[in-house]
C-alpha cells in the first residue's frame, strides 16, 4: 500500500462534509482539480472508491461511509497528540483551532489582537460559520475551543460564560414604535420581522422569547448574515432582534434605533466552550483563561 497524508484525510472529510467537490476547494483555499487529484490519490491507495457522484452532488460510497468514521476519529486523536506535546514547548509557540459563531465575529478580532500583544508566539485559525455547522465542528473534535451564545445541551462540553450578550429589538430610527416608551411584549405581534436563518443561535432565542410571550411572530424574510438584517432594518423592511454587541455602532451614529420594550434586553452570555474530554494544549488553556479573566470587561469598554 502507497503512503496516504494528512492533507488528502482532510480533504476527503471537507468533500464528505461537503458533498461537493467545489465547495470543499473553496474552504480549503485550493482548485478543483487539487481536490480532485487529493481524492483519487486516496482511492488509489486503498484500492476502492470512496465518493461517487449523486446527482449534481457528490455522494460517499459504503467504502466512503465507513473511512469518514475512523478518518474523523483519528484526526481527533491526532490533535490530542498535538496538545500533548505543546506541553513540552510552553507557551512560546503553539497554534489554537478557533471557531466561533457568526455573532460574534463584531468582537473576537479585537480580543485576538490583545491575546496576540500578550502570546506572540501563538497562531489562531480562526473559523467563523453559523451555530448548526459550528456545533460539528465541537463535535468532531476540529475545534480546541468554540465561542458562542448558549451551551450545547445534547454534548458533553465544559462551557463558561466569559460576556454578557444583551439582545433587544431594533428598528429604523423613523419607526413608529421607536417613539414608545415600555411598550408590552404583545405590540410586536402587529410587526414585520426581519431575522436570521434557521439554525442560528440569536434566531432560536427570538423564537423561545416569543413562544413565552406568547406572541405571534411575523417573519417576512429571513437573512443569512447579521450585516444584512442592519441593511434591512436601516430600509424599513422590519424589526429585529439582534444582540446589542453587533448594532453598538448603528444605535451610535443614529442608523438604527432600540425599541423600548419591557422586559428586555434579554441578558445572555457569550461561552467559550470546548468537550469535557478534550485535552487543551497550553496555548488553548491561556486563551479560555484570558478570555474569562479579561475577555468581559474589554467588550464592556468597547460598549
Amino acid at each position: 500500500m502507497r503512503p496516504y497524508t494528512l492533507k488528502q484525510i482532510q480533504t476527503f472529510l471537507e468533500v464528505a462534509r461537503q458533498r461537493s467537490v467545489s465547495k470543499a476547494a473553496e474552504r480549503l483555499f485550493v482548485t478543483q482539480p487539487a481536490v480532485s487529484m487529493q481524492i483519487r490519490q486516496l482511492e488509489d491507495t486503498f484500492g476502492v472508491p470512496l465518493i461517487e457522484p449523486v446527482g449534481r452532488n457528490i455522494g460517499l460510497t459504503h467504502a466512503g461511509e465507513a473511512f469518514q468514521t475512523y478518518a474523523i476519529a483519528a484526526m481527533g486523536q491526532l490533535k490530542d497528540l498535538e496538545a500533548l506535546m505543546a506541553e513540552h514547548v510552553g507557551l512560546r509557540k503553539g497554534r489554537i483551532d478557533l471557531a466561533v459563531v457568526s455573532t460574534a465575529k463584531y468582537f473576537i478580532p479585537m480580543l485576538l489582537v490583545h491575546f496576540g500583544k500578550l502570546f506572540q508566539g501563538i497562531d489562531i485559525q480562526l473559523k467563523i460559520d453559523n451555530r448548526e455547522n459550528i456545533l460539528g465542528l465541537l463535535a468532531r473534535n476540529e475545534a480546541d475551543l468554540v465561542v458562542m451564545g448558549r451551551a450545547p445541551a445534547n454534548l458533553d462540553c465544559e462551557a463558561t460564560p466569559f460576556a454578557t450578550n444583551p439582545l433587544a429589538i431594533v428598528a429604523a430610527p423613523d419607526h413608529v414604535l421607536v417613539r414608545r416608551k415600555q411598550l408590552p411584549f404583545s405590540a410586536l405581534g402587529e410587526h414585520r420581522f426581519v431575522v436570521r436563518e434557521e439554525g442560528s443561535g440569536t434566531r432560536a432565542a427570538m423564537e423561545r422569547l416569543f413562544a413565552e410571550h406568547q406572541t405571534p411572530l411575523n417573519v417576512v424574510m429571513e437573512m443569512p448574515s447579521n450585516e444584512t438584517i442592519k441593511q434591512a432594518v436601516m430600509a424599513g423592511m422590519g424589526l429585529s432582534f439582534l444582540s446589542l454587541r453587533t448594532v453598538r455602532h448603528e444605535l451610535a451614529s443614529g442608523h438604527i434605533a432600540l425599541v423600548d420594550i419591557a422586559g428586555l434586553p434579554s441578558m445572555g452570555h457569550w461561552y467559550v466552550t470546548h468537550m469535557r474530554h478534550k485535552k487543551l494544549s497550553p496555548a488553548a488553556r491561556a486563551f479560555k483563561e484570558f478570555l474569562i479573566e479579561q475577555g468581559g470587561a474589554l467588550m464592556d469598554s468597547w460598549s
